[in-house]
């Protein structure tokens, strides 16, 4: 209960391949810019992205990552990621379908340098938000960077407020508030573990 709707996941990716247009849509071709402008290092050595999605934003993560885990629950998305990087020739990211947040992948020796929470959190409820924040908090390296991004307007399928979700991730122990910024249709926030 309370996780993200697998089922639903998969009938919006088995309709259309790009169903919120990430490729296309000028805001999420900006946000992602953003997104990637933000993050504080160049290069990172092993980074996480849960709800990866059709893998537009895992493409662009991939560049600057000597390792990469994407993660989605929906297999139509995870043919998809695997396929766009499978054309691009990127061999470096392991694309899995794990019912997040209750199956998590293998965290890396020393935690993972970069977590990318885009588009993702608002969906969980109360108790699988907890479980999540408590994944994301066990799996962040030390003097890793955690990234999240989300739509703010409210819509049908969303159980928490982005802004509820941000200020959860913000209250992590030993995180340190990096960039913040905020607009009407999206808030996005970097933090980088302390200790």
């Amino acid at each position: 209960m309370g996780a993200i709707d697998t089922h639903h996941f998969e009938h919006l990716y088995r309709a259309h391949a790009d169903p919120w247009h990430v490729a296309s849509a000028w805001y999420e071709r900006r946000k992602r810019e953003l997104l990637l402008a933000t993050l504080g290092r160049e290069n990172y050595l092993h980074a996480f992205e849960p709800g990866c999605g059709n893998g537009e934003m895992t493409r662009r993560l991939a560049a600057r990552c000597t390792r990469l885990c994407a993660v989605d629950v929906a297999s139509a998305a995870i043919g998809r990621c695997r396929a766009r990087l499978a054309a691009d020739g990127i061999r470096h990211v392991d694309v899995m379908a794990l019912d997040l947040p209750w199956e998590w992948p293998p965290i890396p020796p020393g935690g993972f340098d970069l977590i990318v929470v885009s588009e993702v959190a608002y969906y969980l409820d109360d108790a699988a938000l907890t479980q999540f924040l408590h994944a994301v908090d066990a799996s962040l390296a030390s003097g890793g960077e955690l990234i999240a991004c989300h739509w703010r307007p409210d819509f049908n399928d969303r159980v928490q407020s982005t802004d509820v979700v941000h200020d959860t991730m913000a209250a992590l122990p030993g995180l340190a508030a990096q960039a913040q910024h905020r607009e009407d249709a999206f808030r996005l926030d970097l933090w980088r573990r302390q200790s």
